[in-house]
């Protein structure tokens, strides 16, 4: 069989440059979109500063987070203020600097996870903790550029749960006038690609018999445990 005249196949190798550069134009088009969308979904405030939850929840990550967390505790805006995704052997009284804050609520209400290594992490610890707990509302001390996909992957497992998100606001991070910080320009890229692969896995999780929430109890995400939890006011929890 003989081949196309040379002008027959630059067409089809055209058409198909064409179509691909088309696609990719239009994709990107999309995500940029979504981009601009996802940074004026970062909170620049606060809402309900004082309103009470049964439980703070830190998000390890940044010293502002746990001060930030340390601050609201003694306020007494919670009940517990619990730490998710602490390395092991990490103590309470060092991870708060005790020095700086009254030992009896540290002893009382402070409570590590020591499970999470990411965000989704973090939920499934938390929402395992808040459940044994039986608590019915809490808020998020995160950073504020990580806060949207904290609260998309919290609100899939505890939809039963009141969230209120705190933000805090690192100063090496550039939300206004982003596009002049290439550094926060590629941080909240990084969020939004994140938020985005979260946003469709979930929705897919959303599609099996139990959802999201199969996640607290594996098979293939392990649930954490007692023995998982460490306090400062810890006097053997196995037993």
């Amino acid at each position: 069989m003989s081949k196309p005249p040379l002008s027959v196949q630059q067409r089809r190798r055209f058409r198909r440059f064409r179509f691909l550069l088309s696609t990719l134009i239009f994709c990107g088009l999309i995500w940029a979109a979504g981009f601009i969308w996802y940074v004026d979904y970062i909170p620049t405030t606060v809402d309900n500063p004082d309103q009470r939850t049964d439980a703070i929840v830190v998000l390890t990550g940044g010293s502002e987070r746990l001060s930030e967390g340390r601050r609201l505790l003694t306020r007494g805006l919670a009940k517990k203020l619990f730490i998710s995704g602490v390395y092991r052997g990490v103590e309470v009284d060092e991870l708060l600097s005790v020095g700086k804050s009254d030992p009896r609520l540290v002893a009382c209400c402070v409570v590590l996870g020591h499970v999470a290594e990411n965000t989704r992490g973090n939920a499934i610890e938390t929402a395992v903790w808040v459940y044994e707990e039986g608590f019915k509302s809490l808020r998020i001390v995160t950073a504020n550029y990580h806060m949207p996909r904290s609260l998309l992957e919290f609100r899939s497992l505890m939809p039963d749960v009141e969230i209120i998100a705190h933000p805090v606001f690192p100063d090496n991070v550039k939300i206004d006038n982003w596009w002049r910080f290439p550094g926060s320009t590629a941080l909240i890229a990084s969020e939004y690609n994140k938020y985005v692969f979260a946003s469709l896995r979930n929705t897919l999780l959303t599609w099996l018999p139990d959802g999201d929430r199969s996640a607290l109890r594996g098979p293939n995400e392990v649930a954490p445990q007692q023995q998982d939890y460490s306090a400062s006011n810890a006097t053997g929890k196995d037993g």
